[in-house]
């Protein structure tokens, strides 16, 4: 199974926008504008952030300098877990979630996120989560723009890795954008949609039903304080609300 970062496993205070700035001023030699700061984040990757960030603040050429860019934030992205421990929390029912599932026979758990994995590593590691996560075998936002694309990688790293194939409805993704319920349809995944972050549980069950959700194949929970619902849900692909 394969876990958001941001807003369904953890709050990370603004890390990431800091991480932002900090890159842009190393690469450019000047403050990430204001409006830049206003490109959309939630749910996508990394890689396609950064096209935003730099079209929003001027750049000449997006495409030719996001390589620069992005090295710059795989070089400075360690440096914010100071931030990570002093501002950031785990969210409610998290760490429970975490090892009830860890303790679940064939269970894998990994993470899908848009992160980089050196700020994902960065924001886990503080907070006690990457224990319970097997980080190699996960997907990462510089890896590709489009978050349904990271889903196939995880799922070549896992089968490596455990010698499973985790094809089908045997992956399933926890986040809580639609883009997660998304990335889930598009390649044939499970997804569980958590209201932890801007979108509700109305929100994220009309997002499943918008994109043909099959019963049983979207839950939509209020968070994951309900350790037996995630469980169930993971497990028998029930339990909250059905999506379709």
């Amino acid at each position: 199974m394969l876990w958001d970062v941001d807003y369904t496993l953890l709050h990370a205070a603004g890390v990431g926008r800091q991480l932002y700035q900090e890159a842009f001023a190393q690469v450019f030699g000047r403050e990430l504008p204001a409006a830049a700061t206003e490109a959309g984040m939630a749910g996508r990757t990394d890689r396609a952030i950064t096209l935003d960030v730099l079209t929003l603040a001027g750049v000449p050429d997006p495409p030719g300098q996001a390589a620069a860019f992005q090295a710059a934030l795989h070089r400075l992205a360690p440096g914010v877990a100071p931030m990570v421990s002093a501002n950031a929390v785990v969210l409610p029912g998290v760490a429970d979630a975490l090892a009830a599932l860890g303790r679940q026979p064939g269970v894998v758990q990994s993470v899908l996120t848009g992160n980089i994995r050196p700020l994902a590593e960065a924001k886990l590691g503080p907070l006690g989560l990457a224990a319970w996560l097997n980080l190699d075998i996960g997907a990462y936002g510089s890896e590709h723009e489009v978050r349904s694309e990271l889903v196939d990688l995880a799922r070549a790293r896992a089968a490596e890795a455990c010698g499973d194939s985790f094809s089908g409805a045997a992956t399933v993704l926890i986040g809580d954008t639609p883009l997660d319920i998304e990335a889930a349809l598009v390649t044939g995944a499970r997804a569980i949609a958590v209201a932890t972050g801007q979108f509700s549980v109305a929100e994220l069950t009309a997002a499943a039903r918008d994109d043909g959700a099959a019963p049983g194949t979207v839950t939509v929970l209020p968070d994951l304080t309900d350790t037996a619902a995630v469980v169930s849900a993971v497990m028998n692909g029930q339990a909250g609300e059905p999506a379709a």
